[in-house]
């Protein structure tokens, strides 16, 4: 698998702040912008989790704490599909 490394800075306090250190930081980072990126159907459930670092059952179990939902059907689609 081909990978590409991105680096940016931060200051030092942001870490204290948010009680982590820079490595729980960016797998955290990884997972919301997954997590955003999935909510705004950008990407696939399958390639969140690729983005997050983490499986896609993992990924799943997530989305609850960022209150988002697996599903990416609104109540109205699911309808139109029935019908």
């Amino acid at each position: 698998m081909d990978t590409v490394q991105v680096s940016f800075e931060l200051p030092q306090h942001i870490f204290s702040a948010l009680r982590q250190d820079p490595t729980g930081f960016v797998q955290e980072m990884r997972l919301a912008a997954a997590v955003k990126w999935y909510e705004m159907q950008r990407v696939s459930q399958s390639k969140a989790a690729e983005i997050a670092g983490i499986s896609r059952a993992e990924f799943l179990s997530n989305l609850e704490h960022f209150t988002v939902t697996p599903f990416q059907y609104s109540a109205d689609e699911i309808t139109q599909e029935v019908d």
